[in-house]
């Protein structure tokens, strides 16, 4: 095993499968002479050269379109926006041809791409920066999801997510690219669909995906100091959903919280509900708490911030409230 950095991980991620397959080329703003926004592209320019590392414009629908149109031809291309609040601007290529072109032409165009890039908050960015919109594409039939939060998981999951023939929204976190953590030195993939115990316990199950999961273990640590055991569930692919671990978690534990950093209307936490309470609604020893941000935008204030965005005091509660203490 070796210690990289998340951002370490993107690219030799990205590095690996460039080298394994030469259908596969990485295009976005600033990821080539740059070395990418957040350098999860660092050294693959002076490696693959221009044809296959490609800066391009400030324009998210047109690269978006130029990568629909060169996967319908053979290509395997990476797409990186600077944040997936920018892939608003492109959404009509990702959602209206990417997600549909498979089954609109019989099979005929398998869609291998991926869409990559930061989600929800990194601090102080705003309202329009500080998104997150993994339930809007988890909620498109043709796109898969994957939300890692580890650096072991980042390079599994984007490999796989490469080499598959379906178009996957890869979505990562600007405030987790400096975070480290162990990979093997040789090659490893991570299967997309399958859900890890991150932690098990006895006492109640907190579902999670991406760098919020931290506030869970936070609380789990806490409330182990209590006596109360969690166990926690890492969806790391949002779409699709490893329903089963979820399932098979809550009927040993009977209580559920599902912490997530999105809205809550509509949200992953709520689809996540509904499943629970159609499947195993006879195992449940109490109702279900869902943990999100607030239902407004994300305000710039550090102290609105603060009291917009979940965090471990929350999981602590959601869980006494379940627990019924």
């Amino acid at each position: 095993m070796k210690t990289i950095q998340f951002r370490e991980a993107i690219a030799e991620a990205m590095s690996e499968e460039m080298r394994r397959d030469e259908s596969v080329y990485l295009m976005g703003e600033e990821v080539a002479e740059y070395n990418g926004a957040y350098k999860a592209s660092k050294g693959m320019l002076d490696e693959f050269g221009p044809k296959r590392v490609i800066d391009t414009p400030i324009a998210e629908l047109g690269f978006a379109g130029i990568a629909v149109g060169s996967a319908m031809n053979g290509c395997r291309p990476i797409v990186e926006y600077m944040t997936f609040n920018f892939s608003l601007v492109g959404i009509d290529q990702i959602i209206n041809n990417a997600a549909k072109m498979r089954q609109m032409s019989a099979g005929q165009f398998p869609m291998p791409m991926v869409f990559r890039g930061p989600t929800a908050s990194a601090g102080q960015l705003g309202a329009t920066h500080s998104q997150a919109f993994e339930n809007w594409f988890a909620n498109t039939p043709g796109l898969k999801v994957v939300v890692p939060s580890t650096v072991y998981d980042a390079k599994g999951l984007l490999k796989s997510a490469i080499r598959d023939n379906d178009p996957v929204i890869f979505m990562e976190s600007e405030q987790m690219y400096g975070d480290k953590g162990e990979v093997p030195e040789g090659e490893y993939t991570i299967p997309l669909g399958v859900a890890d115990i991150k932690r098990e316990g006895t006492d109640v199950t907190i579902v999670s995906f991406g760098k919020i999961i931290k506030e869970a273990h936070i609380a789990a640590d806490a409330l182990q100091k209590e006596g109360i055991s969690c166990e926690i569930i890492d969806l790391r692919t949002v779409r699709p959903m490893d329903h089963d671990a979820i399932l098979k978690s809550v009927k040993k534990t009977n209580r559920l919280v599902v912490l997530e950093e999105a809205w809550p209307f509509a949200s992953v936490a709520s689809e996540i509900t509904y499943i629970v309470q159609e499947r195993a609604f006879d195992y449940l020893d109490a109702p279900i708490q869902r943990i999100t941000t607030a239902d407004a935008p994300a305000p710039y204030s550090p102290t609105l911030l603060k009291e917009w965005l979940p965090n471990s005091e929350d999981v602590v509660k959601a869980v006494k409230k379940v627990m019924y203490k």
